[in-house]
Order: structure tokens, then C-alpha cells, then sequence
């Protein structure tokens, strides 16, 4: 369930918040979407960086009568963009399963079974196409009403449905592919 930021009620009310309380409120927020968007663990913070510094820059263009979020997104997609875009020149894969830490008090194997189950949650959206992914992000796992998708992304709002029925449905196929249990068995 989305919850509403500090800058979601800021925007409604139309005064410009500042830098500081942007990064404060919504620095999760990116961190997830960057996530998302397949930059490892240990680029997340670089890249978080990147997309703040983007948003310090441009902070006189937000249009505090528009969601924050959004507009938030939108730097991400791009940042996360540009960090694949250069990260094909390397000659590590980038969309490893990440290491995550394991509560002492869980039982080993559930904590592997959860750990399975999110590696591969996260390939399968990996699978997808980014600009799909990107809808399908916001729409499903942020809640956004498509139209504010739509005008942060720059795209027709029929183009924004048409991509999250289409991103949906590769998600489905990609979690089909990387499941180890196959239908039959």
C-alpha cells in the first residue's frame, strides 16, 4: 500500500519544498525504485547520489502543484538508464542474485526459501523491458494513478496502459521461465 509522503501533502498544499526535506522524505523511495530498476546493491548508493543531484539542479523546474514522487521517478528511471547504459561496458554482471543478511532467529531453510523467492521476484522484473517496467513499477508496486505516470514518463496515457498490460504479462512469463518448480512437476 502507497503511503503519502511529506511532499505528497507539501505539493497539495503548492509551496516549494526544499532539498532537505526531499531527500529526508523520499530517499527509501529511490532507493527502491533504483532497485528496481536493476543497479546492484553496491551501486545503490552512487546512484542514489546521482539522481539527488539531478534533483537539486532542477528543483526550480518541480511543479509543487504535481505530485513529488512522480517527478522523483522519473529522475530515477533516467539515472538508472544511464547506470546500465555504462555498466555494459563492464565485464561483471550487474543482476547477480545480491547477498542479503539473514535474521539469526529465522530457520535457515525458510530464510533461503525467502531469499529464493526474491532473487527470483527480482529477475523477473529485470526481465522486463524498462520502459514497460517503469510503469509497471510505479503503477503496481507505488500505486500511482496512471495519468501522473504518464506526464512524468512523457507518454500518452493509452501508451502508459497499453505498456502495463504488456509489462504485466512479461512478468508472468519471465517468473515462469526463472522458476525452478515447472509446470507438471
Amino acid at each position: 500500500m502507497r503511503t503519502e509522503s511529506v511532499h505528497d501533502q507539501v505539493s497539495t498544499v503548492g509551496s516549494r519544498p526544499d532539498f532537505r526535506s526531499i531527500f529526508d522524505g523520499e530517499l527509501t523511495f529511490v532507493w527502491n525504485s533504483l532497485r528496481r530498476f536493476g543497479v546492484a546493491d553496491r551501486d545503490l548508493e552512487d546512484v542514489a547520489h546521482e539522481v539527488f543531484v539531478v534533483v537539486s539542479r532542477r528543483l526550480g523546474d518541480y511543479d509543487p502543484t504535481r505530485p513529488m514522487r512522480p517527478w522523483l521517478f522519473a529522475i530515477a528511471f533516467r539515472c538508472a538508464s544511464d547506470y546500465r547504459r555504462l555498466a555494459r561496458h563492464r565485464r561483471e554482471t550487474l543482476a547477480q542474485d545480491e547477498v542479503e543478511p539473514v535474521d539469526a532467529s529465522e530457520a535457515v531453510d525458510e530464510a533461503l526459501s525467502r531469499a529464493e523467492e526474491r532473487n527470483l521476484a527480482r529477475r523477473a522484473l529485470l526481465a522486463v523491458p524498462e520502459e514497460r517496467r517503469a510503469v509497471l513499477v510505479l503503477h503496481d508496486f507505488d500505486e500511482t494513478p496512471m495519468q501522473e505516470i504518464a506526464d512524468a514518463l512523457g507518454i500518452p496515457l493509452k501508451t502508459a496502459y497499453s505498456r502495463l498490460r504488456i509489462a504485466r504479462t512479461e512478468l508472468i512469463e519471465a517468473a515462469r521461465r526463472e522458476s525452478p518448480i515447472k509446470e507438471g512437476s
